[in-house]
């Protein structure tokens, strides 16, 4: 059972982890169901640590992205892959229509169902993604009373602005040959409502000149259209990163969540086989 492993983590002192990234008092030790919080900004590898904690300590992931809950997109969204999954259990992942509006009220119904049903099961609850006011909802509103149900640790996965700023661009670019454009083109509606559902995806509103015009414009201005969004698409990507950052820096500043920040901008700097090596080093061996 994985809340009996977690018990010997908790209590065996000398474990970075307990003495990291968790805090628990002697009074609530499991009385209540603990759940792990991922949190971050676009790019930072939430997906990543989730699926590796999830590994270590028998758990299932409940996806919080406002984006990623609906099918469809999966280059968009930046969708986990079924490889990258590990094979580890993922919730709340693509089951949403595409076209509903689906709500933070939504979400903490769907979420509080998955959680119960992990922590029946024995394993751990690992809720990843990057709409912290879903997130937010989920723990303040009175109405769960989740933290008197649940004992959360808040892990903060950051990477310093530049460092990140530089990263996501580039994964747009990477996104661009795995076919974003094509994607949003399946998708496309003339003067479509990009306020619901899946469209406010970042990379979807961006493209809509270019959609509309690429067939009845000449190769030269159509290609300077796609320029142009794929321009938009990064630099809207970035101001994402800041709106993530803010909000998550209110919840640990003015709300006072006890968030543990884990900075991986050494990691972000590396490419490659460093890269996964500094990843294992720095940010996966510390959970071990």
């Amino acid at each position: 059972m994985v809340i009996e492993s977690l018990t010997d983590l908790f209590q065996t002192r000398e474990l970075r982890f307990s003495k990291r990234y968790i805090s628990i008092t002697s009074e609530t030790r499991f009385k209540k169901q603990p759940v792990i919080f991922i949190m971050g900004a676009t790019g930072t590898g939430k997906s990543r640590l989730a699926v590796d904690i999830a590994t270590k300590y028998s758990g299932e992931i409940i996806n919080s992205d406002k984006m990623q809950v609906f099918k469809g997109l999966d280059i968009v969204t930046n969708k986990i892959t079924e490889h990258e999954k590990k094979g580890v259990p993922h919730h709340m992942l693509g089951h949403i229509d595409p076209d509903y509006e689906y709500t933070a009220q939504d979400f903490c119904y769907d979420a509080l169902a998955f959680i119960r049903r992990v922590g029946r099961s024995g394993k751990l609850p690992v809720i990843a993604g990057g709409s912290n006011s879903f997130i937010e909802k989920l723990v303040e509103d009175p109405l769960f009373g989740f933290l008197s149900k649940y004992e959360c640790c808040f892990i903060w996965l950051d990477v310093s602005v530049p460092v990140l700023y530089s990263y996501v661009q580039r994964r747009v670019d990477q996104m661009v040959i795995e076919g974003l454009v094509d994607e949003v083109g399946g998708i496309f509606k003339p003067n479509a409502d990009y306020t619901k559902g899946i469209r406010k995806s970042i990379g979807v509103p961006e493209l809509e000149n270019y959609l509309q015009a690429e067939t009845e414009v000449n190769n030269k201005t159509a290609e300077n259209l796609l320029q142009v969004a794929i321009s938009d698409i990064k630099s809207n990507t970035c101001k994402l990163t800041d709106s993530q950052i803010s909000k998550i820096c209110r919840l640990k500043d003015e709300l006072m969540w006890p968030i543990n920040r884990v900075d991986a901008t050494k990691v972000f700097k590396k490419r490659g086989k460093e890269a996964a090596a500094a990843w294992e080093e720095q940010i996966n061996s510390p959970f071990s």
